[in-house]
């Protein structure tokens, strides 16, 4: 679990076996958000959970197999991304509050996956220099996380054409982005450039299960 006050922390967890048990199935599905008792040690790697309640009872993220690809894409990513992230209220409410938006979403979030990584990137130090040329040849290092006039020395870099794409998704927030349209092969893309951009930044970020599943999402 990703906590508000303590970062992140694995739990062990006995496993219901009646529907009269405090701790339900459903409460540990991919990113549900909780509110937890226990008592945290330092020195111990896995806590002990006392009890748990649902924080916000999501209404249509379950029931949605788009939201749900989402969902665990999402969870999946996080696993990874904050390995060793210590208490970060910011970027809790930031993940709270962005899956809260998914749940309540009607329509034209698409794009949300990508919003969602691309702001990220804000609270975990590595979010895009945002100075440009308005001439708009320009290029985008991938490992300094801005925009050049010239090639870097390295492969790590988008030509102009794709760094205008992620100067888009830097424009980009929820309530917007559905005023961006993209196609599958633009949206596949993106993400893949985004999570090129995470392992520069992340060591040993691995390859994503989920990702397959969600490029088949969206076909328009």
């Amino acid at each position: 679990m990703f906590t508000r006050e303590a970062g992140r922390l694995a739990f062990i967890v006995p496993v219901p076996k009646t529907s009269k048990s405090r701790l339900k199935k459903q409460y540990f599905q991919p990113m549900t958000l909780l509110e937890v008792e226990c008592d945290v040690r330092q020195r111990v790697q896995l806590q002990k959970l006392k009890d748990a309640r649902l924080l916000v009872a999501y209404t249509s993220i379950p029931f949605s197999p788009e939201k749900l690809a989402l969902s665990l894409f999402v969870a999946e990513f996080l696993y990874y991304a904050l390995h060793s992230e210590q208490q970060n209220v910011a970027l809790f409410s930031y993940i709270s509050s962005s899956m809260q938006w998914l749940d309540m979403a009607t329509g034209s979030y698409a794009n949300f996956h990508l919003t969602f990584l691309m702001h990220l990137s804000r609270f975990l130090g590595f979010y895009p220099n945002l100075e440009v040329s308005d001439d708009w040849n320009m290029m985008f290092d991938l490992r300094e996380g801005r925009f050049c006039t010239s090639a870097p020395t390295h492969r790590d870099f988008l030509q102009p054409d794709e760094a205008r794409l992620i100067h888009l998704m830097m424009r980009m927030d929820f309530p917007t982005m559905r005023l961006y349209r993209l196609s599958r092969m633009d949206r596949n893309r993106i993400v893949d450039v985004l999570l090129q951009y995470y392992r520069l930044h992340i060591p040993q970020f691995p390859e994503l299960k989920s990702l397959s599943v969600l490029q088949e999402l969206w076909k328009d």
